[in-house]
């Protein structure tokens, strides 16, 4: 048996004569006993009784690291080839290999893990070790396993500098490559801590890495989460005292004084050659890359949010790049964000959402979610919630508020055909604005939510863009995009790029600004508007003004919103997190109907953004010509975003224009385009004209068999009136939880 007892904490220490606490070290070379001391004073505030197990490929430099780190911390060193495997089989790790074969080596090596017992020591793992799950079950127990991860390609090019032929599975037919590929999925089960490790970085700088990253997992208390509305000076102990991790804000949605979440201590930053450590990367890798930096494992563990993350990504994306990018012409790019379920960018974040909910919320309580759409949120959170497992929706249910008369029929088709057993679609008549509003007022009504919660055991909730977790996802498609330009060898990274947006929620838009936070070389986000204009005037203005605005109803209705809830977020981020002014600005905004920026706010919010806005007439002209250029066919909200574009762009860098909806959920403005003159009503004789088309891309999947089954589908229709959206909510209660499973 390999030991190394615990350290023992110092007033156990001093309680017990030294021959009775006989500390044994049985290593390769031994250890002092005063260095044992001395190394509990160094390590027990980081280590404990836990030991920093390393692991990844061949390569990977795990071996030097581990002793960097051992010496920072001044603890013990264990190097499992050399230590452990070696010790105990009398010969070279490759002998062994070369002697019993494949597998019978992966049983070995995985019995002579099982015979480490070791606290307060870093352990280097071989490259094979995690693929014996009872070996690493047995070593995971008293540690915190980090993953160096390091790109294929660097470490094909270490080894073939190395020479190494001792790679277990190695053998003629199967490549290094596919090895490697192959062991990515036994890292991915059980890490804790991932540690991305370019190329060209040195162990030092590994092994501080590595010591940060443990630092970070054992104090989840640092990332919390305040209100945009939340004031720093005047806060109280027991504001202090009462904080709120990601978990929360996930489930809670909404702060109480009616502010947006957002993380105290900022979003985290990536250096140059992480992200260059991420170009060869999957969509699905990088995003798992960037959420768990996002999200602490305290909250949702690493390997937890990898199998959420692959489960929303998967299948249920038509095209295997997930968010491909695409030339459209000149130096202009389209991201495609429209080969989700139901067609559009929203689907990033609600097949993801849902399962993070479902993970966060207590046992204890059941979930009702409103949400507020201008179009394509509705069909989107519906997707998303109904594909929970049947467990999760006993206790999670879903109403979608939308304007009964201001969305697309394919779009109200959609959110009808997209209803389940538990989630609903209600149409309202009048517009988004009254619709989030509403939601927003509902939340912060206390008497109305403490009675849903006493009478029937349940909560609200919201999965709106004003829910942290709503934004996350959209960080990781920007950020992918840019990276996908860099390996397409379009550009070199460092680079600078701009991108545009058509927004009205602003959401997508502050996702794209996040990702250049976070270290994206993103020079310029443009905001991109239809006739509903006020951000295109705040942007360009410094006012924000909605008095005598009516909303228009447009070509484009996903961006047919007056009030911009993300804006606030941004706002809060500009004015140096000032909780007062933000409040004082909005308070405003809801009561005289408008704001002014001070002149040094604004002219930070231009060195960031710039803004246009696009007629309805010259978002058709725009599609008519793209396809007759290149048979490519733009859906509305997209066009609005190429007009703007094309005439903010100075063309002196490339341009990645969002294209936030499949086309074929604006059929109608689509076939007016192209100059079709007759236009049947039905929706589903419209994708078929469309179809006949042969355009690109192809007619949207998903769309087309979600209304073949709508058939005699139906929803309900409320008044505008608070009261009657109260009632019901507490009617879909009543229904839904109040049923006997």
């Amino acid at each position: 048996m390999f030991h190394i007892f615990q350290y023992q904490p110092l007033r156990l220490i001093t309680q017990n004569s030294l021959s009775s606490m006989c500390l044994k070290l049985i290593l390769s070379r031994p250890v002092a006993f005063a260095q044992i001391w001395k190394s509990w004073f160094s390590s027990h505030s980081l280590l404990g009784k836990k030991n920093i197990i390393l692991m990844g490929p061949p390569g990977a430099g795990k071996t030097t690291t581990g002793r960097i780190v051992g010496q920072k911390l001044d603890c013990p060193v264990i190097d499992i080839d050399d230590d452990v495997l070696e010790t105990t089989w009398n010969m070279s790790v490759s002998e062994k290999l070369q002697d019993v074969g494949y597998e019978e080596f992966l049983e070995e090596e995985g019995k002579a893990l099982l015979t480490v017992s070791a606290s307060g020591s870093v352990i280097s793992l071989s490259g094979s070790n995690p693929m014996h799950a009872a070996g690493m079950q047995h070593i995971k127990k008293n540690g915190i396993v980090v993953y160096l991860d390091v790109p294929t390609t660097v470490i094909m090019n270490r080894l073939k500098s190395k020479g190494m032929d001792r790679i277990v599975g190695l053998s003629p037919g199967i490549s290094l490559k596919d090895i490697l590929q192959f062991r990515k999925q036994f890292y991915k089960r059980w890490f804790d801590i991932r540690v991305l490790c370019g190329g060209d970085v040195a162990a030092e700088v590994v092994a501080e890495k590595v010591l940060d990253a443990v630092k970070r997992y054992q104090d989840s208390e640092l990332e919390t989460f305040i209100s945009t509305r939340s004031f720093k000076s005047g806060r109280s102990m027991e504001e202090d005292s009462h904080k709120l991790y990601f978990s929360d804000v996930v489930t809670q949605g909404l702060a109480l004084d009616g502010g947006l979440f957002v993380p105290e201590r900022g979003l985290p930053k990536f250096t140059a050659e992480e992200w260059q450590g991420l170009i060869e990367a999957t969509y699905v890798e990088r995003a798992q890359v960037i959420l768990e930096r996002c999200i602490h494992p305290a909250d949702i563990p690493a390997s937890k949010l990898a199998e959420i993350i692959e489960t929303a990504y998967g299948e249920n994306f038509s095209c295997s790049k997930v968010a491909p990018i695409r030339h459209l012409a000149g130096n202009q790019f389209l991201l495609e964000l429209f080969h989700g379920p139901t067609a559009s960018f929203k689907d990033f974040a609600l097949q993801l959402v849902p399962h993070l909910f479902a993970y966060c919320i207590p046992r204890s309580c059941n979930y009702l979610i409103l949400v507020a759409t201008s179009g394509d949120t509705g069909s989107a959170v519906l997707d998303g919630f109904s594909r929970l497992h049947d467990t999760d929706k006993q206790r999670i249910a879903l109403v979608n508020f939308f304007p009964e008369d201001g969305v697309s029929p394919i779009q109200k088709s959609q959110m009808i055909a997209c209803q389940k057993e538990n989630a609903w679609s209600v149409g309202v008549k009048s517009d988004f604005d009254f619709c989030q509003t509403a939601i927003k007022q509902i939340f912060t009504n206390s008497d109305f939510t403490g009675f849903l919660t006493v009478e029937y055991g349940t909560a609200l909730a919201a999965a709106n863009s004003i829910n942290w977790a709503r934004l996350l996802p959209q960080i990781v498609y920007h950020a992918s995009a840019y990276l996908d330009l860099v390996h397409q060898g379009i550009i070199s990274f460092g680079s600078p790029v701009d991108i545009c947006i058509p927004t009205g929620n602003f959401g997508n838009m502050l996702a794209a600004f996040y990702a250049k936070m976070m270290g994206i070389p993103i020079r310029k986000c443009i905001c991109a508007s239809n006739e509903n204009n006020v951000l295109t005037d705040f942007i360009r203005r410094g006012v924000y003004d909605l008095r005598g605005r009516k909303l228009i109803s447009s070509f484009s209705p996903a961006v047919d919103i007056l009030k911009s809830s993300n804006l606030e977020r941004y706002l809060h981020l500009i004015t140096n997190e000032d909780g007062q002014l933000v409040t004082q600005l909005f308070n405003q905004l809801e009561n005289q109907g408008h704001f002014q920026l001070q002149k040094d706010l604004l002219g930070k919010l231009q060195q960031d953004i710039v803004a246009g806005w696009c007629s309805d007439e010259d978002c058709l002209a725009a599609i008519h010509s793209v396809y007759s250029t290149t048979g490519y066919i733009l859906d509305t909200h997209t066009a609005v975003a190429k007009v703007v574009a094309d005439r903010l762009q100075d063309r002196t860098c490339p341009i990645i224009i969002s294209s936030t909806a499949h086309y074929s959920k604006f059929a109608p403005a689509i076939l007016r385009a192209l100059r079709i003159a007759e236009i049947n009503q039905n929706p589903l004789s419209q994708l078929h004209l469309l179809s006949s088309y042969s355009a690109l891309p192809p007619i949207h999947w998903g769309l087309l068999e979600t209304l073949k089954k709508t058939g005699n589908g139906d929803h309900q229709v409320c008044a505008a009136d608070m009261s009657v959206l109260m009632s019901h909510i507490e009617t879909l209660i009543q229904s839904h939880f109040m049923k006997v499973f």
